[in-house]
């Protein structure tokens, strides 16, 4: 039986955090954009952070799993 749940959790937050996709945390002249497609170091930071935290939340203090098989 294969666990699939913290590899679900990491690929879908990491294609909704990518800097800039959906939202940009900070923007360059506000401190949120969406959809705006551009990125800094300060964005990939903040982003970095937001998934850690939450997959930290889902996998550890949810414990969210998927079982197949």
């Amino acid at each position: 039986m294969a666990d699939w749940g913290p590899v679900v959790v990491a690929v879908i937050l990491f294609v909704l955090l990518t800097p800039g996709l959906l939202f940009q945390i900070p923007a360059r002249g506000r401190i949120v954009e969406f959809g705006n497609m551009h990125t800094s170091g300060a964005a990939i930071l903040v982003h970095t952070i937001l998934y850690f935290a939450l997959i930290t939340i889902f996998t550890i203090a949810i414990r969210l799993h998927i079982y197949t098989g």
